[in-house]
C-alpha cells in the first residue's frame, strides 16, 4: 500500500482506523490484495485518519484484552475469549498471526499522532503497519513513549523528531481533527475506505469488493459526490459486539 505525499496522484483514499481495532488490520491487507490487483495503483494516494473506539482509554499493562472487554462490555470472560479468538481466526485467513492474550490495553492516540509524523516523513504506511504488528501479535504496549520512539526509529524516522513530537503536542490538532470529521461523515465503525470522496467501503471485506470499489471511483466523472457506502463488512465500534 503506497502512501507518498510527495508525489500527485489521481485518486486518494483515506482510512480511517484505530490501531487496537482487529478488524482495520484485517481490512488493511485485504485492501493491499486487491490494491495490488488495481492497473493503476501506483497513481493512489494512501492517508491514515484517526479513529478512537475508546478515546477514554487508560493503559493497562498487565491487564489482557480479554479482561478488558469483559469488563468494558459486560461479557463474561468466555464471550471475550470467544470474540478475540474469532478475530484470531479471521487474520489468519489473511497471513496474520495475532497474539491475542499478549496484547495491552492502552489509549491509541499518541499512536495516531506518530502516524501522522510519519505521514510527513512519507512513512504513514510503514508507521501503520509497525504499530499494528506491534499491538496484535508483539504484545507491545502502544502508548508508552518509549515503545513508540522505538517504533519510530525502526521505521525510519529520526528519533529527536519522535521524542519532541511525543514531549510536545504536535499532532494533536490533527489527530482531532480526523476523529471530527470522521463523526461528521457519520462514520461509526471501523476501517472505513474513502475513495475520492465518492464512495466509501465500510469494514473488512473481501478484496474482490475493494477492487471494484476502486474501479468503480476511478471511472467516475471528477464530480465531488457525498459519501456513499458501497458495502457493509465487519467493523469495530464502541458498542460492537464482535471485537
Amino acid at each position: 500500500m503506497e502512501n507518498n505525499n510527495t508525489k500527485t496522484k489521481d485518486m486518494k483514499i483515506e482510512v480511517w482506523s484505530d490501531v487496537m481495532c482487529p478488524f482495520c488490520y484485517i481490512g488493511k491487507r485485504k485492501f493491499e490484495q486487491a490494491l495490488q490487483q488495481f492497473p493503476q495503483h501506483e497513481q493512489v494516494q494512501v492517508e491514515w485518519r484517526a479513529f478512537q473506539l475508546d478515546p477514554s482509554m487508560k493503559s493497562m499493562p498487565g491487564k489482557g484484552i480479554s479482561q478488558y472487554l469483559a469488563e468494558r462490555k459486560g461479557w463474561s470472560m468466555e464471550q471475550a475469549v470467544a470474540a478475540n479468538n474469532h478475530v484470531t481466526a479471521i487474520a489468519a485467513e489473511v497471513g496474520l498471526q495475532y497474539q491475542m492474550d499478549k496484547a495491552v490495553p492502552a489509549n491509541s492516540f499518541n499512536a495516531h499522532r506518530l502516524s501522522h509524523l510519519a505521514a510527513r516523513h512519507g512513512l504513514q504506511d510503514k508507521a501503520e503497519e509497525r504499530l499494528f504488528a506491534a499491538y496484535f501479535t508483539e504484545g507491545k504496549d502502544i502508548s508508552d513513549v518509549d515503545t513508540l520512539v522505538q517504533l519510530g526509529i525502526e521505521i525510519g524516522l529520526p528519533a529527536e523528531a519522535v521524542h519532541n513530537m511525543l514531549q510536545g503536542d504536535a499532532f494533536t490538532a490533527d489527530v482531532k481533527k480526523d476523529i471530527s470529521e470522521a463523526e461528521q461523515l457519520g462514520i461509526s465503525g471501523v476501517p472505513f475506505f474513502v475513495l475520492d470522496r465518492k464512495y466509501a467501503v465500510s469494514g473488512a471485506q473481501a478484496p474482490a469488493v475493494f477492487l471494484q470499489a476502486l474501479q468503480t471511483a476511478w471511472t467516475e466523472a471528477a464530480k465531488l459526490q457525498a459519501v456513499t457506502a458501497v458495502s457493509e463488512g465487519d467493523t469495530c465500534s464502541a458498542d460492537s459486539s464482535n471485537c
